[in-house]
């Protein structure tokens, strides 16, 4: 019996050291990452905060990871971080630090329109906060900027949009016309070609008629020839009967 009850004496003994060397070693890593955080070793922060988490995953050691990932520009990861801290945050104060850090890293995401909702959330959790305050005016005040940029910017690719639409229907004109005007030239080469071909066409038939066959002409010369012969032939018989009639006639006697 004896035995018995020392051994179980060691057991309670053995087991409450366990459980208090668990919750030193999650302090342990809370408190190394502050020490690494604080003296800008952000990415050792980040690794005993994570080790803290595994531990517990108190909002806590959430919250501070969101810090050290926030202080090596990570606010991707940050938002992750201190939107799990809010989750897990068992106080209003925590909530609304978590909060202020959430809009901290969708400002400098510009995330302007995220952030101001982030800042009110912190607002009603802790309306006294006067830090939280400058930043959402801040961040209001950069909400407005970018959407006048914004505004720009869409206002300059609208006028640029217009003007391309402008030099594209430009351009198609030029090219109709271009296009326009070469098939008119080639309809008046092919007019000006077929008025050719009809002149020269005209022109072949014209001196075909004007000038007469070897034949012709031959038959012409054979023609007047004749023509000629006839005429002195007939003047010869003229001049023959004068002659006979001048022969015939009796002279008077004088008296």
């Amino acid at each position: 019996m004896k035995v018995n009850y020392i051994r179980n004496i060691v057991i309670v003994i053995l087991t409450w050291s366990s459980i208090n060397v668990f919750a030193q070693s999650e302090h342990e890593l809370l408190r190394n990452g502050d020490q690494s955080y604080y003296s800008g070793d952000y990415s050792t922060a980040e690794e005993s905060y994570r080790k803290a988490i595994e531990k517990n995953g108190k909002a806590q050691a959430k919250y501070n990871l969101g810090n050290s990932l926030f202080e090596q520009e990570r606010y991707d990861e940050a938002l992750e971080q201190y939107q799990a801290a809010i989750n897990s945050a068992n106080t209003d104060a925590t909530k609304s630090k978590a909060y202020h850090n959430l809009g901290n890293a969708l400002f400098n995401g510009e995330k302007f329109k995220e952030s101001l909702e982030a800042y009110k959330q912190a607002l009603r959790l802790n309306p006294d906060d006067m830090e939280t305050k400058s930043n959402f005016s801040f961040a209001k005040q950069m909400l407005r900027q970018q959407q006048q940029q914004q505004q720009q910017q869409q206002q300059q690719q609208n006028q640029e949009q217009q003007e391309n639409d402008e030099n594209n229907e430009e351009q198609e004109q030029q090219q109709q016309q271009q296009q326009e005007n070469q098939e008119q030239q080639e309809q008046n080469e092919q007019q000006e070609q077929q008025n050719t071909e009809e002149q020269q066409q005209v022109d072949n038939e014209n001196e075909s008629q004007e000038q007469p066959s070897e034949d012709k002409q031959d038959l012409d010369k054979e023609d007047a020839r004749k023509l000629l012969e006839i005429a002195e032939n007939e003047e010869k018989k003229v001049q023959e009967k004068m002659r006979k009639v001048s022969g015939n006639k009796k002279r008077k006697k004088d008296w």
